[in-house]
């Protein structure tokens, strides 16, 4: 029944009024405290180190395509007629002889599937230094179908080798590698410092974690496919950050440091015909920084020939896809197994040109688990460890961190003090985030950061140059405010 405005109230009953229990103040938890320095170091680092990723990204999106590009521009010279008979490798490499006499041959990559050149490497003054004149025989006719610059232990053609020369260095040498590994110190932070913030945040339901919220355009909706897209890239951005850091210039001294104390270095095998121990050392990289062109002079002495040495191999378990680097003065044969699609087969045996015997043999299953872990992540972050499905993970994961680049851009200028500003930025995120952290709390993260900063050099000091700029502006725009 409703009550009339003007009618008159009951008398309420009298209540025992309990008594006011003093309210203590909550506790900040350690994410809260924690969020606004995770956020201010987001910020920056995303505003700053933003470009060298999005131009290690496009490169890295093109290098990934760039495989399946490399067979359609140099189809005649990867492909050939399927024939009856396969000539032997000894006729193939003399037609490679024969068409380029001035070279020396030093490896030889057979033909692994039906109408598939034979790659015949040699080193010559038609290339440049640290390539290989890759010479394409037929094997069913034994003649030449072309040659091309091949680059690095993948064998990559111009194309491929141009791609990922810029994505490493941008063609820039030793100075251009900085910029890579720039990219590759920061984006783990970045990536984890993003996943830390995006499951921090308070939702109404789970769903909105994983799948980025619709309607109209906002800084809100940016949001949403920002920190979605991220949750599902993280994993894959933080591991390209980390296998691209095992061969970077100076992190990668540092992880071969740490490989050889608890690890031990990635193993060879022995190729000297004396039995003299052959060093150890990574077989992977970015093309250039593996093996390339070499110019060791021919063995001497009694040879039993390619054919001979590829048949000892296979009855020591190493066929299939292999390559074959001839003697040089003082080794003999080294038979390698080249299949990095899992499983892989990566086995390989050193034989001897005198008898055709195997002097040594080197399984991965005997690798140390470092050095597994080393090469398949290289393999993964190159492309070649799960053949096309690689190339196409790489590919998205590619696109997502552009559209991660852009987003974040997006929100920054859309945090504009007003609307109907068209020019000027966001605002930045406030100072004074670190006070905020517990000192039991701020004090390992100190330690922990040194450390990290002192293992990843590039990351240590720019975070170093950051602190220090962030201080003098703080300092500067106190004095003014006085």
């Amino acid at each position: 029944m409703a009550i009339d405005d003007q009618a008159i109230p009951a008398a309420a009953p009298r209540t025992t009024p309990s008594p006011a229990s003093p309210t203590e103040p909550s506790r900040p938890t350690t994410w809260s405290a924690l969020r606004p320095l995770v956020l201010r170091l987001h910020f920056y680092a995303g505003l700053l180190i933003a470009p060298l990723l999005l131009v290690a990204a496009v490169s890295g999106l093109a290098y990934a395509l760039s495989f399946q590009a490399e067979k359609v521009v140099y189809r005649h010279e990867l492909r050939a007629p399927v024939g009856d008979q396969v000539f032997p490798l000894s006729a193939q490499i003399g037609a490679a002889r024969d068409a380029h006499p001035e070279a020396t041959v030093t490896a030889v990559w057979p033909s692994a599937e039906e109408g598939a050149t034979t790659r015949v490497l040699m080193s010559s003054p038609e290339v440049e230094e640290g390539m290989s004149l890759a010479v394409f025989v037929d094997p069913y006719t034994a003649e030449v179908r072309g040659a091309l610059p091949s680059y690095g232990s993948s064998g990559a053609l111009p194309l491929r080798a141009w791609i990922s020369q810029f994505h490493a260095d941008l063609h820039l040498g030793e100075l251009g590698r900085n910029y890579s590994e720039m990219a590759a110190s920061w984006m783990w932070v970045v990536a984890l410092g993003g996943l830390l913030l995006w499951l921090g945040r308070r939702r109404s339901t789970k769903r909105a974690l994983f799948v980025p919220e619709r309607g109209p355009k906002s800084r809100r909706r940016t949001l949403s496919w920002h920190g979605s897209v991220g949750l599902w890239a993280v994993t894959g951005l933080v591991l390209l950050s980390v296998t691209g850091l095992t061969w970077s210039r100076y992190a990668g001294e540092n992880v071969d440091l740490l490989q050889n104390k608890f690890s031990g270095p990635t193993p060879t095998v022995s190729a000297a015909l004396g039995g003299a121990a052959a060093g150890g050392g990574a077989d992977g990289g970015h093309e250039g920084h593996g093996a390339g062109g070499h110019t060791a002079p021919a063995a001497t002495g009694p040879d039993v020939g390619i054919d001979k040495a590829v048949e000892s191999a296979a009855a020591a378990g190493v066929s299939g896809k292999i390559a074959v680097t001839l003697p040089a003065d003082g080794k003999g044969y080294v038979v390698k197994e080249t299949d990095t699609q899992f499983p892989v087969h990566l086995d390989s045996v050193a034989i001897d040109p005198a008898d055709g015997t195997v002097m040594d043999e080197l399984r991965f299953a005997d690798y140390p688990l470092f050095a597994k872990l080393t090469r398949i992540g290289i393999d993964a972050h190159m492309g070649v460890f799960l053949g096309l499905a690689n190339q196409l993970a790489l590919a998205a994961l590619m696109v997502g961190l552009i559209l991660l680049i852009l987003w974040g851009y997006r929100m920054w200028w859309l945090r504009r003090p007003t609307k109907e500003r068209t020019r000027g930025f966001g605002r930045p995120v406030p100072r004074g985030a670190w006070r905020k952290v517990p000192v039991t709390l701020l004090l390992p993260m100190a330690a922990a950061t040194a450390l990290v900063g002192w293992f990843v050099p590039m990351l240590g000091i720019s975070l170093l140059v950051f602190l220090v700029a962030d201080a003098v502006l703080g300092l500067v725009a106190r004095r003014r405010a006085a």
